[in-house]
């Protein structure tokens, strides 16, 4: 799959080099691009057919609605009227060690580790607490817009300007920091966290989590489904690189595989819905959804320019830990955090629409990213420019 590049590893960083680039990222043959877009494709019929054995509705694959899940499932949310979103999600588990078998099959897997780990984590809280105000990750937005759930475009109208406006920092002198070498111990702590994690809620040892027969909330696809896809979707989306905050930069920039990539998920996830009977076009009665508009933007807003700044969508945070990027296992466990902290302050929308905390941080977070990417652009500019 090539003889190595310098390509922009993780959104919005400087070059580095990597010993086999992705098959969407570095500008390769069209072959390559078409494959790409073709894995990406198969995640989203896959996470259509997880939706349809048992998983929320347009919830096939979501990042931070995952993580959340299990910041449930190990205590850390207090049960709310409809009970605690407890569960370890072997979709989510899948993603990583889908991601870190690729890598280890093919000889390729490289420890990273040793950039800017507050801000990711603190980037990573913004995206997860935004998720949850716009009720799913960026990679759960392209899924609502393929199941026919046309709130979604309404975050997606704010999600593009957010990435867009990561995109005007990093032009300015923006950048997240460089990963560097690390080793392989370091590289697999969060795959075999999560593994060990998925290993004691099936034996039922995690007390606030439903033990694989209860049949209690939250629902989810069976257990053996939901890992094999996750393994698949892993694999693939490590392979191709994807991630919906690089897609929505090439909007503006070129090449535009990613967005075809984007654009196909969307159309395989919807075939499956429709062939399933799980399609369904319009704004109301869409399953875990508000058609709060303002509230739907304004989050996504948030999530694309945090992860524009923070190297990448939720699901691309996963996957790169299967990669064994610790950086992005940094930002991973911030994306949880800021699952639990929605919920613990009142923050995470409901069918009714947004709720007043929920408003109040997305509002904050915009302030505070925004201003952490200028002051950061800045004193990237005054470090590159010459010494008089």
């Amino acid at each position: 799959m090539g003889s190595g590049a310098s390509i922009p590893w993780y959104e919005g960083g400087p070059e580095v080099h990597v010993p086999d680039e992705p098959l969407l990222r570095g500008g390769g043959s069209p072959r390559r691009t078409w494959i790409g877009i073709l894995c990406v494709a198969l995640v989203g019929a896959g996470a259509a057919a997880l939706v349809a054995a048992g998983n929320p509705g347009n919830m096939g694959v979501c990042g931070a609605c995952f993580l959340r899940d299990l910041g449930g499932a190990l205590g850390l949310i207090t049960p709310g009227p409809k009970g605690r979103p407890a569960v370890v999600r072997p979709e989510l588990v899948g993603l990583v060690l889908g991601a870190l078998g690729l890598a280890v099959a093919r000889g390729r897997f490289t420890a990273r580790s040793g950039s800017h780990a507050a801000s990711r984590f603190v980037l990573g809280m913004w995206m997860g607490l935004g998720a949850l105000v716009f009720l799913g990750c960026p990679f759960r937005m392209l899924q609502r817009l393929g199941g026919g759930d046309l709130n979604a475009l309404v975050g997606l109208a704010g999600f593009v300007p957010g990435v867009l406006l990561g995109l005007a920092f990093e032009r300015k002198g923006y950048a997240i920091g460089r990963t560097q070498p690390a080793p392989a111990a370091v590289g697999l702590q969060g795959p075999l966290l999560l593994l060990l994690l998925l290993v004691v809620a099936e034996a039922g040892w995690l007390a606030a989590a439903p033990r694989p027969t209860s049949g209690g909330p939250p629902p989810r696809a069976p257990a053996a489904l939901a890992l094999g896809v996750g393994l698949l979707a892993g694999a693939l989306l490590s392979a191709s690189g994807f991630c919906a905050v690089n897609a929505a930069r090439q909007v503006v920039t070129r090449p535009r595989g990613m967005l075809w990539a984007a654009l196909a998920l969307v159309a395989a996830y919807a075939a499956v819905s429709a062939a399933t009977g799980r399609f369904s076009a319009g704004f109301a009665g869409q399953p875990v959804a508000h058609q709060d508009a303002l509230w739907n933007a304004l989050p996504m807003a948030l999530v694309g320019l945090a992860g524009a700044l923070g190297g990448g969508c939720p699901v691309r945070q996963v996957v790169m830990t299967g990669e064994g990027n610790g950086d992005a296992f940094v930002a991973t466990c911030g994306i949880l955090v800021g699952g639990v902290v929605a919920h613990g302050v009142g923050a995470v929308s409901t069918a009714d629409g947004s709720t007043a905390p929920g408003r109040v941080l997305v509002a904050i977070g915009l302030v505070w990213t925004i201003g952490y990417g200028f002051l950061a652009a800045r004193a990237a500019r005054r470090a590159a420019a010459p010494t008089p």
